[in-house]
């Protein structure tokens, strides 16, 4: 299925993984996705690795997923150190490999470079990609990122704001948000979003909190917002990985009830290749599993 349709289905749930480095970490994530995958989401995604390495694996994983699960994978496709024809030589190979589903983003920085720079041949904004899997590959379901708390990069919202715009002219079929704490934030930007005439689903994009640490690292990347009372608890929680796990999972079930509430058209999990707390977050969203699927 492509993203276009499955928000035209009703409510959409998508869960994004990573390729992981190890043979533990391979069958560690087939378990995940074994005990997910009954959820039914209309789609996993799988990222690239950092500086857009594990851009095969991601293809793998991705083939992997609608093989073993019969479920709608979607593959990250960056900028990053690719030309023009590299990218198209790799739209190509995913195309061929049955993938029908891009998730198209600029990407980060190879580590140690605080800026984005293009290769030469290559691309500097996501738009231009977006573009050229439109031109190439007109029927091939897209999305892109979009930022409540504008991208770390942006001098300001509203700047932000007309860069999504950009991706969605180009051809996005939907948008799916940067992880988030508060609800009041993503509910702005949805404002706004909605002011600027972007009419393709926006997608709330939620993390679950199961390390204090591991989360105050990511969201200082990213320039989220963790609220204080949520923070003060998690930090007098750090001794306690359980105590953390169960603050962590609460508050999401929180917001996930409340953006339902506010008629959002899915809900991105951002679940670090571990489906527990993912697992406990749909129960309480009254989203039963399916039936069991073959792993």
């Amino acid at each position: 299925m492509r993203i276009r349709d499955i928000y035209k289905q009703g409510f959409g749930l998508s869960i994004e993984v990573f390729p992981p480095k190890s043979t533990d970490g391979d069958e560690a994530l087939l378990r995940t996705l074994g005990r997910l995958a009954p959820y039914r989401p209309g789609f996993f995604s799988c990222t690239y690795g950092a500086g857009g390495t594990t851009r095969t694996r991601t293809l793998d994983w991705c083939v992997q997923i609608q093989k073993r699960f019969a479920l709608t994978a979607t593959a990250h496709f960056t900028c990053v150190g690719s030309t023009r024809g590299q990218l198209l030589d790799w739209l190509h190979l995913a195309h061929d490999r049955g993938l029908r589903n891009i998730m198209a983003l600029r990407g980060d920085p190879p580590k140690g470079e605080d800026e984005f720079k293009p290769v030469a041949g290559g691309f500097r904004y996501a738009n231009e990609l977006v573009a050229l899997v439109r031109e190439h590959f007109p029927d091939v379901g897209l999305g892109v990122a979009g930022y409540p708390e504008k991208h770390p990069e942006a001098p300001h919202a509203q700047l932000d704001l007309d860069n999504l715009k950009r991706k969605v002219d180009a051809g996005a079929d939907a948008v799916f948000t940067q992880l988030f704490y508060v609800n009041e934030n993503f509910l702005r930007f949805r404002d706004a979003y909605t002011q600027a005439g972007i009419g393709v689903p926006l997608v709330p994009g939620i993390m679950p909190i199961t390390e204090f640490a591991r989360i105050q690292r990511i969201t200082s990347m990213c320039g989220a917002t963790i609220p204080e009372d949520l923070a003060t608890r998690l930090e007098a929680a750090q001794d306690d990985k359980a105590a953390q796990f169960e603050i962590g999972v609460e508050h999401a079930i929180r917001q996930c009830r409340e953006l339902m509430a506010a008629g959002v058209p899915g809900i991105h999990f951002y679940v670090l290749n571990r489906s527990e707390a993912c697992e406990k977050i749909l129960e309480g969203l009254d989203l039963a599993p399916v039936k069991a699927v073959c792993a």
